[in-house]
């Protein structure tokens, strides 16, 4: 039997998880600079959420979602999408309660599971930033999301980035802009994709999220959402937009944006990065205020987005950024012999409790191949430990490149190995 990974699933090796561990810090430190915090949610929750919250006739629903029965008769789904579980999470905790402070501002990074054909920087296990903020409604706070995003990116030193904007309005808008839409494409229902013509009448504003050739044709003469905000509504994004140029983020205005989600009102924005001739979206999200009242909680107004980790990798490896220098260590230590075996590992664990970065050699090879192996790993510094130095225990640090030698005593080294690192380094420039 071959043992190979699932399709769609990718192992993330060790050179490759130093990139991760990377983002995943630069990420944390701006969430944190915004006073977000984490949460972490169950990777499986029951189906009926996700279905509720994506909607029945969503892609993900009809297409794309891991479910299943389980052992105990319950219907339970992989999950496709963060904001659902953040929502459930909210309200079972009752974070909505007088005695949180508003908003509730929390992030999380997960993977998400979704049953649809692998591609680049999309597979069928993925993993997303998620960010949702809960419990009040101002168009600063849109901002303030979108305005997070946009530092993460040019922390991270992506570039080329373009911010599409629309809104959706509020239910009153949205239903007289549905109605107008119907009526603008029911003639040419015929000519619309598969999936366009079951989505007419069940979600309408779906149609001008299709990527089909024939449905983008037919939708570029739709009307435009705009036409049919309400005072309130219209005024609401005209105040994210001045926001928005208040801050010097530069954006355009999509009207045939609605992103794949049902529970979306007013503000909705992508952040997108053209790769090889193709517009890619790389973070997306917007306003819910819905959500939770539809999952029998509070009336609750929120905003969040998703940010495609995998797809961000790939971009800044298009664009050539070097997320992290290559890794280096501060001592190898050679090993000759048994009784040299037993000091090596006392002196390994000593540098290492003195927080030093430590690696040593357990297969008893020959010097010189040890020595390949610390230039490998670009060792700064070499102990040699062999049957001499384990009786005398006096030994000699030397430095990789400048071949610099301080010669100490295992004692010494113990008590502390900070003056023999600096006398190392005392004629360095760094």
């Amino acid at each position: 039997m071959k043992l190979q990974k699932p399709k769609g699933t990718a192992d993330i090796l060790p050179a490759e998880s130093a990139k991760w561990q990377y983002v995943e810090e630069i990420a944390r430190a701006v969430f944190n600079d915004y006073n977000f915090k984490e949460i972490r949610t169950p990777m499986f929750e029951s189906y009926e959420l996700f279905s509720r919250a994506t909607g029945e006739t969503s892609d993900i629903v009809t297409k794309e979602m891991y479910d299943f029965m389980d052992k105990g008769g319950r219907h339970i789904a992989l999950r496709p999408e963060g904001t659902a579980g953040a929502v459930r999470a909210y309200i079972e905790n009752k974070l909505y309660a007088p005695e949180v402070l508003k908003p509730v501002k929390i992030w999380y990074e997960e993977p998400m599971f979704r049953y649809e054909r692998p591609q680049s920087g999309r597979l069928r296990q993925f993993h997303q930033f998620g960010v949702e903020c809960l419990g009040v409604k101002n168009p600063a706070i849109d901002v303030e999301v979108i305005a997070m995003a946009d530092s993460l990116f040019r922390q991270l030193g992506i570039s080329g980035l373009k911010l599409s904007l629309n809104t959706l309005g509020d239910m009153e808008s949205r239903k007289a802009y549905r109605e107008a839409l119907i009526a603008y494409l029911e003639p040419f229902e015929t000519q619309l994709s598969e999936d366009s013509q079951r989505r007419l009448h069940e979600n309408p504003l779906r149609v001008l999220d299709s990527k089909e050739p024939e449905d983008v044709a037919l939708v570029a003469g739709a009307p435009s959402i705009l036409d049919y905000l309400n005072e309130e509504s219209r005024a609401y994004f005209e105040e994210v937009k001045g926001l928005l140029e208040a801050l010097d983020i530069a954006y355009v205005i999509d009207t045939n944006m609605v992103r794949g989600l049902d529970y979306y009102n007013d503000t909705i924005f992508e952040f997108m990065v053209e790769i090889d001739g193709k517009m890619l979206t790389v973070c997306g999200g917007g306003r819910y205020d819905g959500l939770v009242e539809y999952f029998d909680g509070p009336a609750t107004a929120a905003f969040g987005f998703g940010l495609g980790i995998e797809r961000l990798l790939m971009i800044a490896e298009k664009q050539e950024i070097e997320f992290m220098p290559e890794e280096k260590i501060d001592v190898y230590i050679a090993v000759m012999g048994k009784r040299a075996n037993k000091v090596a590992t006392q002196v390994t664990e000593s540098l290492r409790e003195q927080a030093f970065k430590v690696e040593r050699d357990f297969s008893n090879r020959k010097l010189a191949a040890q020595f390949k192996t610390a230039e490998k790993l670009g060792a700064e510094l070499i102990i040699t430990l062999g049957e001499d130095e384990a009786l005398t225990e006096n030994i000699t640090v030397k430095h990789n490149k400048t071949r610099k030698e301080v010669k100490t005593t295992l004692k010494a080294l113990y008590d502390s190995f900070s003056p023999v690192f600096e006398a190392l380094y005392e004629d360095e420039e760094f």
